[in-house]
């Protein structure tokens, strides 16, 4: 696209300012505010960059519900990835899974499921009594799968969660918040899309019963294909959503609201705000040489620097052509240098307003030269 091709030219000029699109220099970036939503806490995200687009109390921890089967689901697709269990591995039910109480699958007791089967009854049905079962297939108990699902919580960066039950019934010591949940709803998308796609499915059938997904928005907006929803009298409705409309991925997430209509409706009005106002351009891809910096006394004169991953930015649609490049190199670069090594920095910046800072990291080892041409070197060093 061309403001890609415009800021690669920015970037290849190292050290100083060039500017693509008109420039906001005197201007402010004027946004219309998001929609006030009628619930405990809600957020919004871009999928690829990470922006936050809308939040409101994020990070208070609230009673995750049902929302907990993401967390659930996603240990299991890991034992997956990680051949610990198989699709085609049969669970036998126990009296604990059959038993528990809230919204079931209706697996019976002694009876034997392929966790297959479990996984989309907990994804599509949203079952209890499935989520219990697999936490036993994988761990031995339910008190074990939690320790691995707060480990995975951790690893994950989701700080302000934690869980004792693997499908969300009530407890003072099982909460999550808002955010947290979109970064474990952005991870499972990343990390198993082949799994992933189970969410979009609308209805399920088990033992002669079919249940319908709980998600409406699945019906309702085509670009929706996940993710869950949650209730219990402490939590309200809640539901994590995710929608896709070209290249561009949202995420959002509604904890509290007070019924099932109210949890649709407010997610729709979030990823409506997002696709209207937003865009979401990649503008670089990871270890592309984007500029070039002197080393010296090493076995090359000049080193190409770049980005360790593909960076994303999600700006207000209509300020799409304004954004500008500046790149810094780490002052005077010396030999040796490992690749990977971080010498200097690319902002993207949208009129004054720093909108994203990234680190250049050399993309080649750098060894040491010859003798000869350190002594070379430091002597051209010494004359500057």
């Amino acid at each position: 696209m061309k403001l890609t091709r415009q800021l690669r030219c920015a970037v290849l000029l190292t050290s100083i300012f060039l500017y693509t699109g008109i420039g906001l220099a005197a201007q402010r970036v004027l946004i219309p505010e998001p929609p006030a939503l009628a619930a405990k806490a809600y957020f919004l995200t871009d999928f690829d960059s990470s922006k936050v687009l809308a939040e409101h109390n994020a990070d208070e921890r609230l009673a995750p519900a049902s929302l907990t089967k993401i967390m659930t689901a996603y240990v299991a697709f890991q034992e997956l990835m990680d051949g610990n269990i198989s699709l085609e591995d049969r669970v036998t039910i126990s009296e604990k899974a059959w038993k528990t109480l809230g919204s079931r699958m209706f697996i019976e007791v002694n009876k034997q499921v392929e966790v297959e089967k479990l996984l989309k009854g907990v994804i599509i049905s949203s079952g209890n009594d499935a989520s219990v079962a697999l936490a036993e297939h994988i761990a031995g108990n339910e008190s074990t799968f939690a320790d691995l699902m707060n480990q995975t919580a951790e690893r994950l960066g989701m700080f302000g969660t934690h869980f004792v039950n693997s499908m969300g019934l009530p407890s003072p010591d099982h909460y999550s918040t808002a955010r947290d949940l979109a970064t474990l709803t952005r991870a499972l998308i990343r990390d198993f899309p082949e799994y992933y796609e189970w969410h979009a499915i609308r209805e399920f059938s088990f033992n002669n019963i079919t249940q319908q997904n709980r998600n409406k928005l699945l019906w309702r907006d085509s670009s929706v294909d996940g993710v869950k929803t949650g209730h219990t009298e402490g939590a309200g409705y809640c539901l994590v959503a995710s929608a896709k409309k070209g290249d561009m991925r949202l995420i959002s997430v509604v904890m509290g609201t007070k019924s099932t209509a109210a949890r649709a409706s407010q997610n729709q009005a979030l990823l409506n705000y997002g696709f209207r106002f937003f865009v979401t351009q990649l503008l670089y891809t990871a270890n592309e040489a984007l500029a070039r910096a002197r080393i010296w006394k090493g076995q090359e004169k000049m080193l190409q620097l770049g980005l360790a991953e593909d960076l994303y930015v999600t700006v207000p649609r209509r300020y799409l052509n304004d954004l500008q490049a500046k790149t810094e190199v780490s002052g005077k670069i010396m030999a040796p240098v490992s690749q990977g090594d971080t010498l200097g920095t690319l902002a993207i910046l949208l009129g004054e307003q720093v909108y994203r800072t990234e680190p250049l990291t050399a993309l080649k080892e750098i060894p040491l030269g010859s003798f000869f041409r350190q002594m070379y070197d430091k002597a051209l060093l010494f004359l500057e």
